[in-house]
């Protein structure tokens, strides 16, 4: 027999290694315990919750004290809901909301549920979700970031920010994950033992963890179990086992419990109070625990059981044995996509009611005979037992024939590799895996590209930049003060359009003079905007370069949220611009003129139309942000530069104070502030640094009018009359979780479909007036998410009852 290399010899190893720890990684399913996700969850009070099999919706229905059935969330489906100490969260289907549940276990059941939604984005969604005391922990789909809220300043997160995680799970004070690289414990938290537990587990490799209040279990990648932690109560004195002995964890207070591979459930610790007699002969698909006890999801009917000390004492149930009052709960998430490590779970179309498949792995597919172990040192108390010499030779031959079985389809691999590549011949063939990737599509108005404040704009969304700043050059040409399109109008013809200018003709005022109502000898209705006739010197020069930032912007600037520049006259001293029609003039009018207030028939009374009226204002201000060049900033972003045309289109006006900013997106100082008070950037007028999020500052100001009803600047009467902002007076209700008590009385309550909707305008609009501009989201981050919400005034999907508005929550 010829003698192998040693280097080769490694290299198989490492091969083979590899292949075992993968093909066990697939067949081991994660573990699932109080701080889990799953669709079993459990407080340590004693709440019991769980998402709804074979309905439309898979919604939460939760099981609490001497009480019926609480619906928590009618009509909104989930992925996975977890428990802490006193909360449930769960994570909306699709991963792009987090919501939780605090108050569950309250006396008065005619008080609605009070939620709160701890996170929200439509790109960067959720996965895993672990709820400790008191933080919250989950993974970004894709690529397992780390994100945790609800923590105070004594809870450490892991020291490398860019670890990522396959799996996590939460305990009291403390999460622990796996980490994806190599497999191991990574622990973080505010309690001094949280070294400890992650040392215990060394540099074992992992295939699953769960976490109790002090302890934490887990399967290591040759299927033994594996504990570290307080051991008080014999939490960590596991029972000896085969490899794969276990499928499922679930760990409580002081105890823990475990699912065999026929369904079985055995439990040790908690002094030895945790007795399964009660559940002898019944299979479970998931367990979950609480702080002194432990509950069951069967196999046979997808019925709840819920047995140890603390169930029965508390006064839930007088018999261990008797089935939760819940319908059938799901065995495991609804997907769309089944993954290359798992099969569709029996009935999965019936339970998910056609809305996906439960991806599970079935018992069977865990061999009864593990592949080889990695060398690596065991606690003695885990350590396997023994066998007999037979049985022993009988493993190792079985073992030799898997390690040859995966050496000899590594070697067919290796040769049709090279034979593929020319690697072996000394050719290389290159492959280009770099694709560009459209994180949004534009909107309807040519909006732009999703972009962040963190990090580089994709590859795509710099080929789309940059072809149509090319387009837009070639379109636009040089940014002359006279325009390609502007109509040149005499003095005369202007003053016979408005009757000479009278008072009859006025409509409003501008940046650098009177708006007057005009109609031109063709029969078309205009807006006039005439600069003052001042004769100081100063004035002039205010005027002259109002006259002509409008017209250089508003001449190359073509978009259906843009008032259109009709023409101009300059004439002497003379300066007027001339501008589509605005037949149901500005926003402000309609929140803030008495005329319009009285009117409890107006239009705007509708939150779909304040919101569509949003949308619009965004995206005019997205346009001259990312697709002017150089960007333009508006710099007077408010309520009454907010117009609106015949059909109820709304329109971003007057560029009197606008300047051009850097295309790097970089700030720059003007020489001085300019803006109108309560809108203005306090950021900019602080420190006199201008970015494009000072007209974000702005536009947040104008939604929090929009919602509210109330002027940037008004007098509060519960105060005396002293004035106050808009943004002081709302902010801190909306992230109190009572947005209903500021809400514009004269709108009324959100329909049915309109509840989360509206809380997503709060929720945007409180981001937006964030005191420091790095915080603020993006033009196109805000018109993403009014998207979002007039979709959801539209779709009755996904919908939530009007009494049932969030608390916002920083992501």
């Amino acid at each position: 027999m010829t003698k192998i290399p040693s280097s080769s010899s490694t290299a198989v190893a490492a091969v083979t290694l590899v292949v075992v720890v993968i093909f066990i990684s697939f067949i081991i399913p994660s573990t699932y315990a109080l701080g889990s996700g799953d669709t079993l969850a459990v407080t340590y009070s004693g709440i019991v919750c769980g998402i709804v099999a074979n309905e439309q919706w898979q919604r939460i229905i939760c099981y609490r004290k001497g009480q019926q059935p609480l619906d928590v969330f009618p009509n909104v489906s989930f992925s996975s809901i977890s428990g802490g100490r006193n909360s449930i969260c769960g994570i909306r289907a699709g991963g792009y909301t987090m919501l939780c549940w605090d108050n569950l276990l309250m006396e008065n059941t005619t008080l609605p549920v009070r939620t709160q939604r701890v996170y929200f984005n439509n790109t960067v969604r959720l996965e895993s979700i672990a709820v400790g005391d008191p933080h919250i922990c989950a993974t970004v789909v894709g690529t397992g970031a780390l994100k945790c809220w609800r923590n105070d300043s004594s809870f450490k997160f892991p020291p490398s920010g860019s670890d990522r995680f396959s799996s996590i799970s939460s305990g009291l004070g403390f999460s622990c994950g796996i980490l994806r690289d190599n497999n191991r414990v990574r622990c973080w938290g505010s309690v001094s033992t949280v070294n400890d537990i992650q040392s215990g587990f060394g540099n074992m490799t992992m295939a699953s963890i769960s976490a109790g209040e002090s302890h934490v279990c887990g399967l290591n990648s040759t299927g033994f179990l594996v504990c570290s932690g307080n051991n008080s109560s014999g939490q960590l004195n596991a029972p000896l086992g085969s490899p794969f002995e276990f499928y499922r964890l679930s760990l409580g207070a002081n105890h823990s419990c475990g699912i065999r591979r026929n369904g079985s459930v055995v439990c040790w610790g908690g002094g030895g109070l945790f007795s399964v007699e009660a559940i002898q002969g019944v299979s479970f698909e998931t367990i979950v625990s609480g702080l002194n006890f432990t509950c069951g999801l069967t196999t046979t009917n997808f019925s709840i059981l819920c047995w140890g000390p603390g169930w029965s004492n508390n006064g839930f149930v007088t018999d261990p044995n008797s089935e939760l009052p819940l319908p059938e709960i799901l065995p495991g998430p609804c997907v769309q996509t089944i993954s290359g490590n798992c099969t569709i779970y029996p009935l999965s179309q019936k339970l998910c009611s056609g809305n996906g498949n439960i991806c599970k792995t079935y018992f069977s597919q865990i061999p009864s005979t593990p592949p080889p172990p990695q060398q690596q040192s065991l606690p003695p108390v885990l350590q396997p037992q023994s066998s007999s010499p037979s049985r022993g030779l009988r493993k190792g031959l079985l073992a030799f024939a898997i390690v040859g079985s995966v050496g000899a389809f590594a070697g067919v691999c290796t040769v049709i590799y090279c034979l593929w590549t020319g690697v072996c011949f000394g050719k290389k063939k290159i492959h280009n895996s770099v694709q560009p990737t459209i994180t949004r599509a534009a909107s309807s108005n040519g909006g732009g590209p999703t972009t962040s404040n963190t990090s580089p704009p994709s590859r795509s969304s710099t080929i789309r930049r940059q072809g149509s700043r090319i387009m837009r050059r070639q379109r636009s040409g040089t940014s002359s003060k006279h325009a390609d399109r502007a109509e040149e109008f005499t003095l005369a013809e202007l003053a016979a359009a408005t009757n000479d200018f009278s008072l009859e003709n006025k409509i409003g005022a501008g940046s650098f003079g009177v708006v007057y109502k005009g109609k031109l000898s063709d029969g078309r209705e205009v807006a006039i905007k005439r600069g003052e006739t001042g004769q100081k010197m100063k004035k002039y020069q205010e005027k002259e370069m109002a006259f002509d930032s409008e017209l250089a912007f508003l001449s190359r600037l073509h978009h259906k949220h843009l008032v259109k520049l009709v023409g101009y006259c300059e004439e002497k001293e003379e300066r007027l611009l001339v501008y589509e029609y605005m037949k149901n003039g500005a926003l402000y009018d309609h929140l803030h003129n008495k005329n319009n207030v009285e009117k409890s028939s107006s239009f705007l009374n509708s939150w779909k139309t304040r919101i569509n009226i949003a949308l619009d204002a965004a995206r005019g201000i997205e346009y001259v942000h990312n697709y002017a060049v150089p960007p333009i900033i508006h710099r007077d972003i408010k309520s009454s530069n907010i117009l609106i045309d015949s059909n109820w289109t709304a329109k971003v006006s007057d560029f009197g104070l606008s300047l051009l900013g850097p295309e790097s997106g970089r700030d720059f100082r003007p020489t001085k502030a300019a803006g109108t008070v309560g809108y203005i950037d306090p950021e900019y007028y602080g420190l006199n640094v201008l970015t494009a999020k000072s007209d974000v500052y702005g536009l947040g100001v104008v939604l929090l009018e929009i919602l509210t009803g109330k002027r940037a600047i008004f007098r509060n009467a519960e105060d005396g009359g002293t004035p106050i902002s808009v943004v002081d007076f709302a902010v801190p209700v909306i992230k109190a979780g009572e947005l209903a008590k500021i809400l514009d009385q004269r709108v009324g309550r959100p329909e049915l479909n309109e509840g989360e909707a509206v809380e997503l305008v709060a929720y945007t609009a409180m981001h937006c007036v964030n005191l420091e501009g790095k915080e603020r989201p993006t033009m196109t981050d805000i018109v993403t998410n009014l998207e979002r919400a007039l979709t959801l005034c539209d779709d009755s999907h996904g919908s939530i009852s009007s009494g049932m508005l969030f608390s916002i929550h920083s992501e």
